[in-house]
């Protein structure tokens, strides 16, 4: 896989205030447990990398997602135009010229916009959440894509549009989703990150929106260090997202 240079122009989905909610919970593994019985998602083992030395210098260096960009020239229209538009958190958004897929931010560039956000980053701390960052993104996405695959693209206006793109993601760690909410209420785990990504299906026919609540797992023991789980599902902010919420829930 290609490996581009920092480019302020390209960048994925994670806003400096989760990238610190998540480097907290890398600092924490195997001490955090996943109480959530609304996310039995299987978890995602995190790669583990070596511990690199202080003097290391940050890598510049960037992984190329497997995540389609939507064209941003091409308009689209949102499920719910009360809805509050859902924006990007960076400035450096884009995508790889070849692929067309979104770019993961580099060492550098995580470090960078903790900086200036006025965090108190730790340089070695980036060959840890990078890592993490992009197996999480790449699992959202696959489960995005099962949902879409399930309830979408055997319709035939869709057939012929190449499969969804990402068009545009937004990062809360402090907002939790309403299932969110009411599990807390439960007694379980609040998770600590929440993400809102809208999906483009076909270029200038419309989006969904979907509601992604991020909770961490506790090692398993075997070394593969902490685990995340991700509770991915349309959001119920229009219609289309209703329908598959129900087709789903009674199993068609």
């Amino acid at each position: 896989m290609a490996k581009p240079t920092d480019e302020p122009s390209q960048s994925c989905p994670i806003d400096p205030a989760a990238r610190e909610a998540w480097l907290e919970k890398a600092r924490q593994a195997g001490q955090a447990s996943c109480a959530s019985a609304s996310a039995p998602q299987t978890p995602i083992p995190i790669p583990q990398r070596d511990r690199v030395k202080k003097t290391r210098p940050l890598a510049s260096e960037r992984e190329i997602s497997t995540i389609p960009r939507a064209d941003p020239t091409v308009s689209t229209t949102t499920p719910n135009p009360s809805s509050p538009k859902v924006a990007n958190n960076e400035q450096e958004t884009g995508s790889d010229a070849k692929s067309g897929n979104w770019i993961y931010p580099s060492e550098r560039m995580f470090f960078d916009a903790m900086k200036r956000k006025n965090y108190d980053p730790v340089a070695t701390d980036m060959t840890t959440i990078v890592p993490i960052h992009n197996a999480v993104n790449e699992k959202a996405w696959k489960e995005i894509k099962d949902w879409e695959n399930r309830f979408a693209w055997s319709r035939d206006e869709n057939k012929n549009c190449g499969g969804p793109r990402l068009h545009s993601f937004s990062g809360d760690s402090k907002k939790l989703s309403p299932r969110a909410r009411w599990n807390s209420f439960l007694g379980y785990q609040e998770p600590f990150d929440r993400h809102d990504w809208v999906v483009e299906r076909c270029p200038g026919q419309g989006t969904v929106e979907y509601v992604i609540d991020f909770y961490a797992g506790k090692d398993d023991g075997k070394g593969k260090g902490l685990s995340f789980y991700l509770d991915v599902r349309p959001k119920l902010n229009s219609w289309e997202g209703w329908k598959m919420r129900t087709w789903n829930l009674i199993g068609l």
